[in-house]
This record gives C-alpha cells, sequence and structure tokens, in this order.
C-alpha cells in the first residue's frame, strides 16, 4: 500500500488529569439532553451524536463521561463528551448510571474483552482495540509482537490514554507503548497531533512475521502505526491466487509484493514514497526474495508507460492511498480509482488476476463497485467477481455505523 494512505509533548500531568475527570467525584454524572434525532440514533444502534442534536450541553469539561438524556428526561445512555469537535457524544453504554458505573475497572474489563476476542487469531502483529467496534470509541491498539502502539480520536481518549497505555501494558506485557496520535483525523476533533513513547525503550525498530515473510517496521516514524495490518488477510490471499508475473502498483512495505513472490514468477514493487521504497527493499532482501523487482517511481506513470510498452501480467494488485479523505471530495476520487482501474485491465492478461482497493471510507462499497464495472466497460472486457472482501477480521466493522466499513477489496477475472 502506497505510504500516502491515510504533537503534544509528554505530559507529566497525563495521569492526574484522566483520575480528575472521573465522572464519579462525589457520585454524580453531569447530564447532556439530546434531541429526539439523538436518542433514536443512540437507541438504534448508532453510537453517535452530531453537535446540532444537543439541546443542553453538560456542565462538564471535553472527555469527561457524562449521562445522556432524551428529549423528556429519560436515560438514553452513557458518553464521551466532546467540547470542540463536531462529533459531540460518543456512545460508551446504553444503560444509565444506576445500571451501570463507567470507572477505571470499566475501561479495562472493555480491554480485556477485546483482546481476548482476537486470542484465536494467532498473528504476531494485529490489531487488539479497534474503536467503535469494541465498545471504546476513537480508540485504537496495535500489537507488533510485544510492542503495542495507541492511536486516539477521541477527546475522551485522547484524556485518558496515559492511563490506559499502563493498563494495556498490564494485561499484555508489552515491552513498549507507543503513542501514534499524527494522522489528519485528529484535526477534524480538533485535537493537536502527536508522536512519542508513552511507555519503555527509547528505540522503535520492531519486526514481526505475516505468514512466512518477515517484515521490518518503524513504530514511530513509519506511515500509520507502523504498517497496514488491516490488509493482512487479502495480503495472503493474493499469495494464494497470485500466479505468473506479478505487479504491485502501490506497495508501501511489500505486503502484496512479499505474498505473491512465494508462487508467482516474477514480482515488480512500485513505491513512490523513498522512505517506503527503502524499506520496502529492505524487507525483499531480508526474506531473500530474488524474484521480487522493487521501484521507486509513481504508479500512474508506470502503467500508463507498461500499457504503452504493450507488457502484460498475470496478476496486479492496486492498493493506492485513501483518494477521499472529505465526503467532497468522492466525485474525483472515484474517477482516480477509475482510471488506475482501466489502466491495470488494460495489461493484464485474460483470465489474470486483478486485486483492487479503496481505503477511501467515503467511497462505499456499492459505489466502488460501480466503479470496478465502469473500469471493465471502459476497457471492454467482462470481468468475473471472485471475492468482495473487507479488513482483516481483527478490524471489524460496527452494525449500524457504516463509517466503519473504509476497506474495499475485490478479487477480479477479466475475461
Amino acid at each position: 500500500m502506497s505510504s500516502e494512505r491515510g504533537g503534544l509533548s509528554p505530559d507529566d500531568g497525563a495521569p492526574a488529569r484522566a483520575s480528575s475527570a472521573s465522572p464519579w467525584s462525589g457520585g454524580v454524572l453531569p447530564t447532556v439532553r439530546v434531541s429526539a434525532d439523538g436518542a433514536r440514533a443512540l437507541r438504534h444502534l448508532r453510537p453517535w451524536v452530531w453537535r446540532k442534536d444537543v439541546l443542553e450541553p453538560p456542565d462538564a469539561p471535553g472527555g469527561a463521561v457524562v449521562a445522556v438524556l432524551d428529549p423528556r428526561g429519560q436515560p438514553a445512555g452513557q458518553a464521551l463528551w466532546a467540547a470542540r469537535s463536531p462529533l459531540a457524544l460518543r456512545l460508551l453504554t446504553r444503560r444509565a448510571p444506576a445500571e451501570e458505573r463507567v470507572t477505571d475497572d470499566w475501561f479495562q474489563a472493555r480491554l480485556e474483552a477485546s483482546i481476548a476476542r482476537r486470542a484465536p487469531f494467532g498473528r504476531e502483529a494485529l490489531r487488539l482495540v479497534h474503536g467503535e467496534a469494541d465498545g471504546l470509541p476513537g480508540f485504537f491498539v496495535d500489537r507488533y509482537r510485544d510492542r503495542l502502539v495507541l492511536q486516539t480520536l477521541s477527546e475522551g481518549m485522547d484524556l485518558r490514554k496515559a492511563s490506559l497505555a499502563g493498563t494495556l501494558r498490564s494485561l499484555t506485557g508489552a515491552v513498549q507503548v507507543v503513542c501514534r496520535d499524527d494522522g489528519s483525523g485528529r484535526d477534524f476533533e480538533q485535537l493537536p497531533r502527536e508522536s512519542r513513547v508513552l511507555l519503555g525503550p527509547a528505540d522503535t525498530e520492531v519486526e514481526w512475521r505475516e505468514g512466512e515473510n518477515l517484515f521490518r517496521a518503524d513504530l514511530l516514524r513509519d506511515m500509520k502505526t507502523g504498517a497496514f495490518l488491516d490488509q493482512a488477510e487479502n495480503h495472503l490471499r493474493a499469495g494464494e491466487l497470485g500466479r505468473g508475473r506479478a505487479l504491485d502498483a502501490f506497495s508501501y512495505h511489500g505486503g502484496f509484493a512479499l505474498a505473491l513472490a512465494a508462487r508467482c514468477d516474477s514480482v515488480l514493487a512500485l513505491e513512490q514514497d523513498p522512505a517506503a521504497a527503502r524499506r520496502l527493499a529492505g524487507n525483499v532482501q531480508r526474506n531473500g526474495r530474488k524474484n521480487v523487482e522493487p521501484q521507486e517511481a509513481n504508479a500512474f506513470d508506470v502503467l500508463h508507460q507498461l500499457d504503452r510498452d504493450g507488457e502484460r501480467f498475470d496478476t496486479v494488485v492496486l492498493d493506492p492511498p485513501g483518494l477521499a479523505k472529505r465526503k467532497e471530495g468522492t466525485r474525483t476520487a472515484l474517477r482516480a480509482y477509475r482510471e488506475l482501474n482501466v489502466r491495470a485491465l488494460r495489461v493484464l492478461r485474460p483470465g489474470g488476476l486483478l486485486v483492487t482497493c479503496s481505503c477511501s471510507g467515503k467511497v462505499k462499497p456499492p459505489e466502488f463497485e460501480e466503479m470496478l464495472l465502469g473500469a471493465a466497460d471502459d476497457v471492454r472486457r467482462p470481468v468475473q467477481i471472485l471475492e468482495r472482501r473487507g479488513p482483516a477480521a481483527d478490524h471489524p466493522a460496527l452494525g449500524g455505523l457504516p463509517e466503519t466499513e473504509y476497506l474495499k477489496t475485490f478479487f477480479v477475472r477479466p475475461l
């Protein structure tokens, strides 16, 4: 995947802030009254309330746990309150304060349950906590062997990340916890960006295995949390189905390319970002894959040139960066995706394999499929849709929240 896909200084007072924000000081929880639409959303599986649906804000600081009331004063659950974000409330529980107290022990129990759900997966690198889908809104944790990387995308979780890091280390035995709160999602929440080691040694280089391949990344400096773990299962599936001469057009650190190398005769792996291209070359060398050719290059340009030169491939993978960061950019993104897929289909031999992906959450699965079929029509080639896939199982979507269905991966055979 392309490295384009999509801080605060250390604060010794952070644990104290988390403690002072406890909703149970004095035993009284601040309340927020929401509109009928806001209450209806919370009661029907949607865990968010936008600021326009807040009728009476709470007398509480940003990040506090608050009791949510409907327009008639009836309880609608408990949520994290954001003082500045357009997304004012993120639901923690649909139970009233009298039924369930959101304390430090409550957060620990949620973390324990989330970690336990991943126990059957058996991967050295995977997501342990996936935000709203695990009942911890705006909080994400990736594990790379004995290292953890956390990200917070809500004011409430940002306030608590120092204490949550300590809890996570106790639960997992991790030797290091890294904070990667440097993504653009923080801008939407009006939270400052930061990247730092919260706990453990300063060295953030780590190695792990995905399938039979060994990868290396810097958890503090490489993109996202070091790797794109959501594609792990799709990497392996592409390795099972790929054959012949292969092209991995947005390779990042080589997840698809190295998986393909086991069965393909040759793999051309393209990556435009210089740092990611160097890491790609290192991972290729580390695994002794002599049939993988890493190349620092722009995938759009190379695909165009390959078509002009009459080059043909048996397998092509397109895993570009998120091309639509905002809803208003969806149309432009779909045009770019269509151009990419047209070029890929032009260089694919009949009966070959196209693995085409989008990590743009604003592009919905039906829109992406319509784009793909439009590209096939442009080149006058019927296609078989072999599989419609999403992220790995450790990145589950939350029913009722379509925004969590961000990754689309189609396995297609052009005829």
